[in-house]
């Protein structure tokens, strides 16, 4: 029984979450960053679902999959650090960038040849 309400008292969050970072994304007026802020507090929800087993990790995974597509459609950039999801951890936060970001950190600058020694 105590587990039946933790875990639905935990959907209950993810839930609401997913929807907030959601309308923030699809429409009204809120700022770039909030919008980010609502996205990563959202996709931070599912992680910690997850790792609880209240939600099984590809149904998180979707989720987050779904919320960061969007993000990335819309073209909305980080505007600081997301921390410490680059420590090689399992579910780490997927960062949306910009198409003219992505594409040139794509690329790395072309080193000129170096002549040959013979």
């Amino acid at each position: 029984m105590r587990r039946a309400l933790r875990n639905r008292a935990v959907k209950s969050e993810v839930k609401t979450l997913v929807v907030k970072a959601r309308k923030s994304l699809v429409g009204g007026p809120v700022a770039e960053s909030e919008r980010y802020a609502l996205t990563l507090e959202a996709v931070q929800a599912l992680d910690r679902a997850a790792s609880k087993g209240v939600l099984h990790r590809n149904n998180a995974a979707r989720r987050k999959g779904r919320l960061t597509k969007l993000m990335a459609k819309l073209a909305i950039a980080p505007t600081a650090p997301a921390g410490p999801a680059g420590k090689g951890k399992k579910g780490a936060v997927a960062v949306a960038v910009a198409p003219a970001a992505a594409a040139a950190a794509a690329k790395p600058a072309a080193k000129p040849a170096a002549p040959k020694k013979k």
